[in-house]
């Protein structure tokens, strides 16, 4: 685990609020100056992780030396072309090698990536909102995270 390391994880669609958009930034920027905190690792496919990546880019004009990094869960190999689309939003991007073959369970398995390479996981979870006909891949993250010892921030 890192201790200057934070990810994000949540549900795919979101209740986008202001007070939810100044409890991230709140979170994050006390994270960055009281926790010396200074990557953060970022998923895809939810609007919560559009809205940390958005936010976080904000906060990097001020805090310059955080790093935003891209955990592909899809495309073990990347062209030039997509590395420089990427990194126009992020600062790097890797795929985890465990992730070969892992199929339909890749972004499980990215997610307890970024848990393990994290002391603080800033989550979005909303129970009432959660999937009742599978088991929630937040929830699936949340529980992964406390058993590793992990910071677990509920936005």
């Amino acid at each position: 685990m890192k201790e200057n390391t934070c990810c994000f994880f949540g549900h795919r669609t979101i209740n986008e609020t202001d007070e939810l958009r100044t409890k991230i930034t709140e979170t994050v920027e006390r994270l960055i100056t009281n926790e010396n905190v200074d990557t953060f690792l970022f998923g895809s496919k939810s609007e919560f992780d559009r809205l940390c990546l958005e936010l976080v880019t904000k906060l990097k004009e001020k805090y310059p030396h955080v790093k935003r990094i891209y955990v592909r869960a899809e495309f073990p190999f990347i062209n030039d072309d997509y590395l420089n689309y990427l990194l126009k939003s992020y600062d790097d991007t890797y795929y985890p090698e465990k992730l070969h073959g892992a199929g339909r369970a890749a972004y499980v398995e990215r997610n307890y990536e970024m848990i393990n390479n994290s002391k603080y996981c800033i989550v979005y979870y909303d129970e009432q909102n959660a999937p009742t006909t599978r088991k929630s891949g937040t929830k699936i993250a949340i529980d992964y995270a406390i058993k590793k010892g992990s910071e677990v921030i509920i936005v």
